[in-house]
Parts: structure tokens; C-alpha cells; sequence
């Protein structure tokens, strides 16, 4: 197992070694997403950057049990229970049942996850399967004293936890200060206290999506379900706790206060967070007309874009970020990030094709070490492709024959390459599978090295430039010919 590795925890604001609480066992949460539209961008960063975690751990020898969460009950617009349910309002909006379009947009998450070639997680719990669970963790809440029932909804009672626990624990924000900037409770409003949340929600006459409870029928409120759902499967404390920065001050703030006020225990040991997305420098958001989704950044069909990016291509250029980084979208990054990954794949190609020397002029392992060491750094894969650009550097020196390589450093360039471009960052040719095409390149080759054999120069030639304008270079050796994508 990897005892080097050291994470940021942003429960304590540092970076700390990472030593499981269970070893060589790992349990992660990770917050999925509320599948009443499409994902958006900034959901596809968070997941696959635990995916590269998840991926890396278990590369460092952890036996991971990754849970991922999909919401599909108890949203409401608003974070502070306000507003109408997100799945009604998409519903009555798409003429469907509620249910339908959970379904339609949970299909959707795990076909762009795919498009992504990241890892699905041990388990993907859902809200509307856990409403037992929920009810449960209420009812513990009340009976510890931190819950209150009025005319059927269920409050937390954040001043009463807060004397006894540290509310604001994972913001480092002032409790007082949010107060001040919290408005005045209206006379209409059940809560006690202006920073009192729902725990559980009575259904109005027109609501769709309804459970019976021992407060009356009703829905849980958002929070409670990681609460819940946590627990079951990784118990009342586990490793690492996951999500987007924008979670952090609500969400998961509340997520710690309810497990505390259930079981007594912090939940998590290590809170981790991933950065925004801005577009050309501005923050990314549907109100500000610069948000775009997946699909619409693979087709190129977004006024912002020039054309459309591969998803490959999309997520190579996600990982040249540090996670904790903000990313910035812009036509110009995406284009460098393209040119990088056809670099790094064409590389790839010919690593099969090189040959070994009795004599090598170059060391793989510093490689090797360095590649681990930036990892071992909080996930740091940038660091990592400055090294995977080293080694595919190595690899057309030698393939030129401008360099000398031995069986033993070839193999250990080899797992390299394996290792971290394929296991760790789960990245892929997306030109590989095309069977199709190998198979006709070889064939064009064949009728090639045929008319040369024949003196016909001529055909040869037009053969090598046609495949040029396509983006096909043929190189030549004594051992044959050879193709890459230029």
C-alpha cells in the first residue's frame, strides 16, 4: 500500500497524510447529482476527478468502496427550502411523471460519464430507495434534541447544535456573521431560527412525490439522504467525503451536523473539494449565458465555441488542471489540450513498434518516481503529463533512431505509459477501436509497398500525400512502413 500519499482536507484546511481509517480498506462518498436536467460541466469535473482518486487508490493497493448518491427526491430550487421541487417543476414543464424524468436524466448522467471513460462507482444509492433510512436519522435527531416538528415538516435546530458542536467546522466561516447576512424570519416561517433547516417536508396538496412518515406525508429534505446513505454503507465514520467546492458551505456543512447530532461522530476524516469552471474568465452559470453542456462542447454547437471537442480530448484537458484549481474553458486551451493528446497518443502507437538495444541512453525510473511523487502531492496530475510528455519524448527518439533503448528500460516504459495513462487517468485513443480503419491503412500499405516493389513511384507517391491531406503520415524504415495520425 501507498503510505506516502497526502491529500488537502478541507475540514482542517491543510494537507495531511492520508491514513485510512481501516486500512487497506477506504470508504468514499462522493455527492452525485440531482437528476431533474442534464449534467452540466462542473458536475463532470467533480466526478472525474474522484474517479482519477478512486482510480489511484486502488492502483496504491486500497480495497475502495466508492459511493456515489443520485438525487432524485427532495431538491428544492432554493438551499434553504424554498421554491418549488426541481423534479415537479421539470415534470410539469416536459408534460411526464416525476419518475420519468429521473430516469430520463439518470440514463443521460451515465451515458456522458461513459463518453468519459471513468469507473462506476461500488454503489449509487438513490433517495427515493432510502426513505426509510431517512425517517430513521430524523427520528434519532429529535430524540437527541436537535430536531423540532411543526405542523408536519421537521426543522433542525442549528442554534441548540451549535452550543454543543461546531457548526461552521468545515467553512471556518463566523457563526454570527451568517446570522447578519441571513434574512429575518417571516411571520409565516415555522422555524425557529433563521439558520434552521428542513429535515423533513409536509406535502402540499399538489405535490407528486410523497411518503408517509411519522410527521405526515411528506418528502425528506435534501441533506438528509447523504446523511443517511452514508452511514448505511460505510458506517457513522469513513475515509473521505467528496463533492464540489459550491457544496461546502450548505450541504455538506449540514450533512456534518446532522451525523453529528445522530451518532455523536464527525463523519468524515478527510472533506475534499473540487474547484469552478470559468469561460474565458468569468464564472461559468446558466444566468451568465457562458454555461454549456457536454454535449453541446463535443458537437461545437454553443456560441462560445468555434468547433466541438472530443471527450477524450475534453477530459485530458480537465486533467492538466489541478483539481483544486479553477479551470478556464476557452477555445485557444482546448485547442493546445487537443494537440497534447494526439501528442501523448501517437506516442502511444509506437511503443509497440520500438525496438530494443543492448544499450539504453535513457533511465525510466526517475520517470517513474517523479509520476509518483506528484500523485502522492494531493492527485497533482498535472506534474504527472509534464513527466507522460518526458516519456513520449523518449519514445520518438527512439522510434527515429536518434536513441538507443534497453528491453529492460522499454518494459518499464511501457508499464509507465500503462499505468498512468490508461489505469490512472482512465484516458483513451479514441481512435484505437476503429478496427475499420487499422485494417484499411494496412491494407493501402500493402498496395503501396506493391508499387513500389514495381517501380511505379508514381502511385506510391500520390498514395503517401493522399494520406497526408487526410492526416495520415506514413514513415518508412528498414522494417517496414508505418502510420500515425499527424
Amino acid at each position: 500500500m501507498n503510505n506516502g500519499l497526502q491529500l488537502y482536507n478541507t475540514l482542517t484546511r491543510k494537507k495531511e497524510i492520508f491514513e485510512p481509517l481501516n486500512a487497506p480498506h477506504v470508504g468514499m462518498y462522493v455527492c452525485g447529482p440531482t437528476v431533474y436536467s442534464d449534467v452540466h460541466l462542473g458536475n463532470c469535473r467533480t466526478f472525474i476527478s474522484f474517479d482519477l482518486i478512486f482510480r489511484y487508490l486502488k492502483y496504491s493497493g486500497y480495497k475502495v468502496r466508492y459511493v456515489r448518491n443520485i438525487t432524485d427526491a427532495g431538491h428544492l430550487e432554493g438551499d434553504r427550502d424554498e421554491g418549488d421541487d426541481k423534479f415537479a417543476k421539470r415534470a410539469k414543464l416536459e408534460q411526464l411523471e416525476p419518475m420519468e424524468i429521473v430516469q430520463k436524466y439518470t440514463l443521460g448522467f451515465h451515458d456522458v460519464l461513459r463518453m468519459f471513460n471513468t469507473l462506476p462507482p461500488s454503489i449509487e444509492p438513490t433517495a427515493t430507495g432510502h426513505i426509510t433510512e431517512q425517517i430513521e436519522m430524523i427520528k434519532e435527531i429529535i430524540a437527541n434534541g436537535y430536531g423540532y416538528e411543526v405542523n408536519g415538516t421537521v426543522y433542525f435546530d442549528v442554534e441548540k447544535y451549535s452550543a454543543k458542536y461546531n457548526y461552521t467546522i468545515l467553512t471556518n466561516r463566523n457563526l454570527e456573521d451568517m446570522l447578519a447576512n441571513t434574512r429575518e424570519l417571516g411571520g409565516q416561517d415555522d422555524k425557529k431560527g433563521r439558520l434552521d433547516f428542513a429535515l423533513w417536508i409536509k406535502a402540499k396538496p399538489e405535490t407528486l412525490m410523497r411518503w408517509p412518515s411519522p410527521w405526515g406525508e411528506g418528502f425528506p429534505g435534501w441533506h438528509i439522504e447523504c446523511s443517511a446513505m452514508s452511514a448505511k454503507y460505510l458506517g457513522e465514520e469513513f475515509d473521505i467525503h467528496g463533492g464540489g467546492m459550491d457544496l461546502a458551505a450548505t450541504h455538506h456543512t449540514n450533512e456534518i451536523a446532522q451525523s453529528e447530532a445522530c451518532s455523536h461522530k464527525q463523519p468524515a476524516k478527510y472533506w475534499m473539494h473540487t474547484n469552478m469552471l470559468t469561460v474565458n474568465g468569468t464564472r461559468m452559470s446558466k444566468s451568465a449565458g457562458n454555461g454549456f453542456l457536454p454535449g453541446e462542447l463535443f458537437t461545437g454547437d454553443h456560441p462560445l465555441l468555434e468547433r466541438g471537442f472530443s471527450p477524450m480530448t475534453v477530459k485530458f484537458f480537465m486533467l492538466q488542471a489541478h483539481y483544486r484549481s479553477t479551470l478556464d474553458f476557452s477555445n485557444e486551451a482546448l485547442d493546445a489540450s487537443e494537440k497534447g493528446f494526439r501528442r501523448l497518443m501517437n506516442a502511444l502507437s509506437l511503443l509497440d513498434k520500438l525496438s530494443s538495444s543492448t544499450e539504453s541512453d535513457f533511465e525510466i525510473d526517475p520517470i517513474i518516481k517523479n509520476c509518483v511523487k506528484a500523485m502522492n502531492d494531493d492527485f497533482n496530475s498535472p506534474v504527472v503529463i509534464a513527466e507522460l510528455f518526458e516519456a513520449t519524448r523518449i519514445i520518438n527518439i527512439v522510434y527515429d533512431g536518434k536513441g538507443k533503448i534497453s528491453e529492460i528500460e522499454l518494459d518499464k516504459l511501457k508499464k509507465l505509459m500503462n499505468d498512468f495513462v490508461f489505469d490512472i487517468f482512465g484516458l483513451k485513443d479514441e481512435d484505437s477501436s476503429n478496427i475499420e480503419l487499422n485494417a484499411v491503412l494496412d491494407m493501402v500499405i500493402d498496395i503501396r509497398k506493391a508499387a513500389k516493389e514495381n517501380k511505379d513511384y508514381a502511385t506510391s507517391d500520390k498514395i503517401r500525400l493522399g494520406l497526408q491531406s487526410m492526416g495520415i503520415q506514413l514513415k518508412d524504415s528498414k522494417d517496414g512502413t508505418t502510420w500515425t495520425k499527424a
